[in-house]
């Protein structure tokens, strides 16, 4: 398993220059069939977001509003104004969900926190799955798009916000990151294929900037449709 995180990790930048990333910069566009569905539409439609890398927080700029940004931390969202006034505000936010009924609307706390953790996810992979606590474990090669991809295992720890604890990161030859398995639990657990291309390099790391994600079948098997949500970055800047 060991040479496999290692592959990555050099394929996407190399630890040491994860190491010394203080900020993520990307702009692009956040879509899909979900956000209708929880009556988010449009939300980020124009994403204006700064990661910060070693700890988990996320700030959007221009959230629902041009004057408004939203920060995300795992325990806490708010919307806050050009003034640092705070507009609207929920700690505990994953706690929100349970509250929620089945097909029950989102409001844009709940939004805000989704997108917040999974966003931080997708943008410091693979350095995230060094973070201590993940256990990694290789499972067996699969399959796809004509190519054979091996795929890590990683059960996170309580400490880090993400969909869920087990979740499967697939990799090309190169060792670049191509498709991510994972059933959100703040949406009561249904199976996702996310997949990926169109790296680009931005100040020694690798992200890829073309992301979508679609139901899977019991198999494993992605399918087709619908787009449940989809991910252009247009650009991307490291400090």
């Amino acid at each position: 398993m060991s040479d496999l995180i290692d592959l990555v990790l050099k394929a996407h930048g190399g630890l040491p220059r994860w190491q010394q990333a203080t900020t993520i910069h990307a702009m692009g566009a956040i879509g899909g069939d979900l956000w209708t569905l929880v009556d988010q539409e449009g939300i980020l439609a124009s994403a204006d977001l700064t990661v910060d890398v070693q700890r988990q927080r996320i700030v959007f700029a221009g959230f629902t509003s041009p004057e408004l940004r939203g920060l995300f931390t795992p325990d806490r969202v708010a919307v806050i104004g050009e003034d640092g006034v705070v507009v609207a505000e929920r700690t505990a936010p994953r706690e929100a969900f349970a509250d929620l009924s089945q097909g029950a609307p989102w409001d844009e706390l709940h939004a805000l926190y989704f997108a917040g953790y999974a966003m931080w996810n997708y943008l410091t992979a693979p350095y995230l799955l060094t973070h201590p606590g993940v256990v990694l474990a290789e499972l067996a090669p699969w399959h796809e798009a004509n190519e054979d991809w091996r795929r890590l295992r990683a059960t996170f720890p309580k400490e880090i916000a993400t969909h869920c604890v087990e979740q499967v990161f697939y990799y090309d030859a190169a060792g670049l990151l191509r498709r991510h398995d994972y059933a959100p639990d703040v949406l009561g657990g249904p199976p996702a294929a996310h997949f990926t291309g169109k790296h680009l390099t931005a100040s020694g790391l690798v992200f890829p900037t073309h992301r979508y994600v679609v139901p899977v079948q019991e198999d494993a098997r992605a399918l087709p449709e619908p787009i449940l949500i989809s991910i252009e970055l247009s650009e991307l800047s490291v400090t």
